[in-house]
């Protein structure tokens, strides 16, 4: 995802500091929506021939009711930073609080949201290989 959004590639580390971090994409399950459930912040934009791909992510409360699950080849891992999120994996419902971490394969069709009345804050790293 980040890769379509590159000014310069490096091929030396990234770093980004506190406070310096640049939104990168907005996703929400309305399509009426004037804000997105999903904030992403990119902590590797320019980092080049990266297979995996680092993110802060906000989460907001959403009141849709239904939510639309993807599947994509890789793999996912996410470490809940504050608030509570909830996923939906296949069959499974998970609810993860602030510390908790879930590591899965994203070619099973899952939702990351959040849960409760009160945003999150997660990181996330996907793997999606070329």
């Amino acid at each position: 995802m980040g890769t379509f959004l590159d000014d310069q590639e490096n091929v030396g580390p990234v770093f980004v500091h506190s406070g310096e971090r640049r939104k990168v994409m907005h996703f929400s399950d309305k399509s009426d929506s004037e804000r997105s459930d999903l904030d992403l912040f990119s902590l590797a934009a320019n980092k080049a021939g990266r297979h995996m791909e680092p993110f802060l992510i906000d989460i907001y409360p959403s009141s849709a009711q239904d939510t639309k699950v993807s599947a994509h080849e890789g793999e996912e891992f996410i470490y809940v930073l504050s608030g509570e999120v909830e996923i939906v994996y296949g069959t499974e419902i998970y609810r993860l609080g602030a510390g908790d971490s879930i590591y899965y394969d994203s070619i099973v069709a899952h939702h990351v949201h959040c849960s409760g009345d009160r945003p999150a804050q997660m990181l996330a790293v996907v793997y999606a290989p070329a």
